[in-house]
């Protein structure tokens, strides 16, 4: 293509959206220098190709090179009082720090995710549904830190029950019209159950058939549709049907995936469909399936309703959980030459995972665990004389057993020196670890299976407070207390007991606190 057409290609899609001419320049201006094309965003490179976004959400960057709003609100627990968080600089990065400075010790959590494409298409908390009361919960606004491009900023944490929604949008697909999307997702975070979606779905935040939803799916659910392995999978959301392929069921093209961070595409036009997704760090997408819709009755044509949701089903479903940094809506079915610069765009803003520090849980420090959840606020957790692990409740009157079983010495990680193990302050070289789901202490064996049991690695607590800590070989399960016993537990993952949604984010957070002993 000559720059004489991209020019005028550029200008008619920028017109369309209605776009500046100062933005305008600024597009001409970034085909002559370097610099001024590294300023891009993704939406500046979905308007060049012709499909420009109609949402853009993020809570750690600009989607746009000239955006210098407010990214996404938080409120404050304490008092109930909330905060715009905007850019460092115009198309840059979160001010997580206005963030922190804000919330202090206080718990905040996620009430507004703003829309960046001037449509107004905000995602705020989601009402109950066919499937489920509501309102759902709103994300805590610490637990999913990160740094882009070195600066820190913060995700949004999907526990089960927690959604986002938005069913008066302006410019989103309805119908067979073409649309695009993509979300950049922790590969990492992800549950079984229905369903962690972020895309088109109804307006009346119920089940309205076949075909009237139309977004990002990301989990191991095997209700309707597989890929190869054992997930997590990325898929389409069609409603009535998570899709992998053409055909509902397995589909041997779409892989597990692993990435830490995860770029997932799903876009549609009249009897055309893809998915596609790659490393939100490094390297090309992969395009998973391309091709007519499915041949089931009621996907072609399609009937999108032109809401948007973020953590839950069309219908309110919610007993999934993933994690979310960026992602937008287009008009228009995009080229896979801009889903490949979006996607050079994202590589290069450089996603890594934030550095989470304690002062008390430093090698060699002596430390108690209390529980978080508002049942337990006295409890922490223990060892008993039967080597099983339970949370009970520990005063200054207690025996001084229990307290010596309630303290933990922290050492390095025995699988992996940049995460934790704690030995039993109580039974010295008995290590807290988990066997069969339960947590229990057990004498190191030195085995590679034993140190990865005994190996956790520290997160932000997923309710806001404190801290949670992942196994090392199982990550996305985590210490537990559930009816009083310790387990590692997954967010709907795993079909056990323990692995109940209700209070999970509560019941994985844990409070530091002085050593018993």
């Amino acid at each position: 293509m000559s720059l004489q057409t991209w020019l005028r290609r550029a200008r008619r899609s920028l017109l369309a959206t209605g776009t500046t001419a100062v933005l305008t320049a600024t597009l001409i201006a970034g085909t002559e220098t370097a610099s001024h094309a590294a300023t891009q965003g993704p939406c500046d490179l979905y308007a060049s190709g012709g499909t420009p976004c109609v949402a853009a959400h993020s809570t750690t960057r600009a989607l746009y090179g000239a955006y210098g709003g407010a990214l996404y609100q938080v409120r404050r627990a304490s008092d109930g009082a909330t905060k715009d968080i905007g850019v460092l600089s115009a198309g840059g990065y979160a001010n997580a720090a206005a963030q922190d400075a804000f919330c202090g010790t206080a718990t905040c959590v996620i009430t507004v995710i703003y829309d960046q494409s001037g449509k107004g298409n905000h995602l705020t908390q989601a009402p109950g549904g066919g499937a489920a009361p509501g309102p759902d919960n709103l994300a805590p606004a610490t637990a999913a830190p990160v740094t882009v491009a070195g600066h820190k900023a913060y995700g949004v944490y999907v526990a089960a029950g927690t959604g986002y929604r938005n069913n008066n949008t302006r410019g989103i697909a309805v119908g067979d019209q073409p649309e695009g999307m993509y979300a950049v997702l922790d590969g990492s975070h992800f549950g079984g159950g229905c369903c962690f979606d972020y895309g088109n779905a109804e307006t009346n935040n119920l089940d309205t058939g076949n075909g009237h939803m139309e977004a990002i799916y990301f989990g191991d659910s095997t209700i309707w549709g597989t890929g190869t392995g054992q997930g997590p999978w990325v898929m389409a959301d069609l409603e009535n049907g998570l899709f992998s392929g053409v055909n509902p069921g397995y589909n041997a093209n779409n892989p597990s995936v692993s990435h830490r961070f995860l770029t997932a595409i799903v876009k549609g036009a009249p009897n055309l469909w893809a998915i596609k997704a790659g490393n939100a760090q490094s390297g090309a997408l992969s395009t998973y399936y391309s091709g007519p819709r499915p041949n089931v009755p009621g996907y072609n044509p399609m009937h999108k309703e032109g809401a948007i949701i973020l953590g839950i089903g069309g219908d309110n479903s919610k007993s999934s959980s993933g994690t979310f940094y960026e992602g937008v809506m287009t008009s228009g079915y995009p080229s896979d030459a801009t889903e490949n610069a979006v996607q050079a765009n994202i590589t290069a803003a450089n996603y890594r995972t934030a550095t989470i520090t304690s002062s008390a849980l430093t090698p060699g420090a002596r430390v108690s665990l209390r529980a978080s959840t508002p049942c337990c606020t006295g409890s922490y957790l223990r060892h008993n004389a039967d080597s099983t692990v339970a949370i009970s409740p520990i005063t200054s009157a207690s025996p001084a057993a229990d307290k010596s079983d309630a303290t933990w010495i922290v050492r390095a990680g025995l699988a992996n020196s940049s995460c934790l193990s704690f030995e039993s302050a109580a039974a010295r070289g008995q290590y807290l670890r988990h066997f069969d789901h339960r947590l229990r202490t057990a004498a190191s064996d030195n085995t590679a299976l034993f140190n990865q049991d005994a190996t956790f690695c520290l997160q932000a607590g997923h309710s806001g407070q404190g801290y949670s800590f992942q196994s090392a070989n199982y990550p996305n399960r985590f210490l537990r207390h559930f009816e009083y016993t310790g387990y590692l537990a997954g967010d709907g993952v795993g079909g056990h007991t323990w692995d109940n949604v209700a209070y999970w984010a509560e019941d994985t957070s844990w409070l530091t606190a002085q050593p018993w002993s």
